[in-house]
């Protein structure tokens, strides 16, 4: 086998990536660059020259490195019992390297997984709808899309899925597990899954559907007699920085006085949209972030604004808040004089660019991190909030995952998740460990009444099945959202 120079030199960075932490169950593919006009030392822009890469050709093509990997290539190529084939063998030595990077975030994407990136990156997909990471070797939940079936069926940030239709993916990557959990409009998945907390796995059944990208959402609300805008960002994608614009100049033209930005339970996206947004606020004199390569090389981005806003602004955040999100959160936090509002962010720092191999396949590398406007990392320890606030009990509360009935006197977990969701729904059990007393009784008892069941005073799975949707139906109603309360409470106090 050998490697041709002109091959290598074709390797060609196609776009630098901050996006998700992963990539959502459907596989968008965020591709972003950054612009000359942003750095005060665009010379040190991470673009390679001619040079630079017929250096790294060189490097690369010394027998002395590959003639391990040749030889290992020819062994299995020429005496394995089973034959095999040359492209599973290169593919497979390439997510190998990857993998010994020990870094989630730098993958290998074949042919076939770059085509579906790519037919997902218009208006809508297809799927479950959430962001997904692989934490500690599992595929892990990042954040459910506003409205998506996973947000409608409760999946948490930190949620592990462990099977897929009662398969396992335990040992596949990232893009082969996305691959099972993704489908069709209206096709059903199962998915198991391990809840940090829960002393027993969760079997959560959804329906797939369209998920559209529409990522900003802004309403008014009246704090002490003042106006307020919200502008609720769900994703960073190509289309979000001008939507943002949009929606801001109109609540401007509102005569807003104040502003919250919510990016709870946003995964991150394109690193564009977030500088494009942020030039909105910072002012030119501090820099809204910084780039940091793996020597230690450090560049400031500006703005070319010269005043700031002239309303207060607070930012929300929470454990789904990642990356681009984070970004703006920490550089609202220490550069345009923001609180930040919820519980501590994600904490994904880093940088990839993709790199093109020249047949349709890429490998997303990290090169960078990103830093703070004061320049600290905030990878895997996130952004910690001004003003830390915790939703309600029941925003938390696991699902109750049983067939059997339960009744007084018994004791059970799904006997406590259901004490915290009628409590949160105001149907007070006066307790929440599990005991069935006859407080719990007499609350069942009353849900069941108010809700069209048949009035038993027992857990019964029809009475479960209902709790849960009652729970989660208000939770997206923001009746009880602590945080958003606080958010608009501290611009005007």
């Amino acid at each position: 086998m050998q490697i041709k120079k002109s091959y290598l030199v074709l390797i060609v960075m196609v776009a630098v990536l901050i996006g998700g932490v992963g990539t959502y169950f459907t596989m968008q593919l965020n591709q972003i660059t950054l612009t000359e006009e942003e750095s005060v030392n665009n010379t040190n822009d991470r673009q390679d020259t001619t040079e630079e890469q017929e250096e790294t050709s060189d490097n690369i093509n010394q027998p002395d490195v590959l003639s391990k990997v040749m030889q290992a290539y020819t062994v299995i190529q020429d005496n394995y019992l089973e034959g095999a084939e040359q492209q599973q063998l290169v593919e497979g030595a390439i997510q190998g390297m990857l993998k010994t990077l020990d870094d989630p975030y730098s993958v290998y994407m074949d042919r076939e997984t770059m085509e579906q990136f790519n037919e997902q990156i218009e208006s809508s997909f297809e799927g479950i709808g959430a962001e997904v990471s692989m934490a500690d070797g599992r595929v892990t939940i990042v954040a459910p899309i506003k409205d998506s079936p996973a947000e409608k069926a409760g999946l948490k940030p930190n949620d592990q899925i462990l099977k897929v239709n009662e398969e396992s993916i335990e040992g596949l990557d990232l893009y082969d597990a996305v691959s099972k959990i993704r489908g069709e409009k209206g096709s059903e998945v199962t998915l198991e899954i391990l809840r940090p907390g829960a002393s027993s796995t969760i079997t959560v059944e959804l329906i797939r559907d369209e998920i559209p990208l529409e990522t900003v959402y802004t309403e008014t609300k009246d704090v002490e007699g003042k106006k307020a805008g919200i502008i609720e960002i769900t994703s960073f994608s190509e289309k979000t920085a001008a939507r943002f614009k949009e929606e801001l100049n109109k609540l401007e033209e509102e005569g807003i006085e104040g502003l919250v930005i919510d990016v709870r339970g946003n995964p991150g996206g394109l690193l564009p949209s977030i500088q494009t947004i942020l030039k909105n606020f910072i002012t030119e004199d501090t820099p809204y972030m910084q780039i940091e390569d793996g020597n230690g090389n450090r560049e400031r981005y500006f703005s070319k604004l010269e005043n700031s806003k002239d309303y207060p602004i607070s930012i929300l955040i929470d454990e789904g808040s990642a990356s681009a999100s984070e970004i703006l959160a920490v550089s609202m936090k220490e550069a345009g004089n923001a609180e930040v509002v919820g519980m501590k962010s994600y904490g994904k720092g880093t940088v990839q660019q993709t790199v093109s191999m020249g047949d349709g396949s890429t490998i997303k590398l990290t090169l960078y991190k990103w830093l703070s406007p004061e320049g600290k990392s905030i990878h895997e320890t996130g952004v910690e909030p001004t003003i830390e606030v915790k939703q309600p009990a029941y925003f938390y509360a696991n699902p109750i995952q049983t067939e059997e009935t339960y009744s007084y006197n018994d004791s059970d977990d799904n006997i406590a998740s259901a004490q915290v969701m009628l409590a949160g729904l105001g149907y007070n059990p006066n307790r929440e460990d599990g005991y069935f007393n006859r407080d719990t009784q007499t609350a069942l008892e009353q849900y069941q009444a108010d809700n069209g069941l048949e009035v038993t005073g027992k857990l019964t799975e029809e009475t479960a099945q209902k709790l849960q949707t009652s729970v989660i139906e208000r939770i997206r109603s923001g009746k009880d959202d602590r945080q958003k309360e606080k958010a608009l409470e501290v611009l005007f106090n």
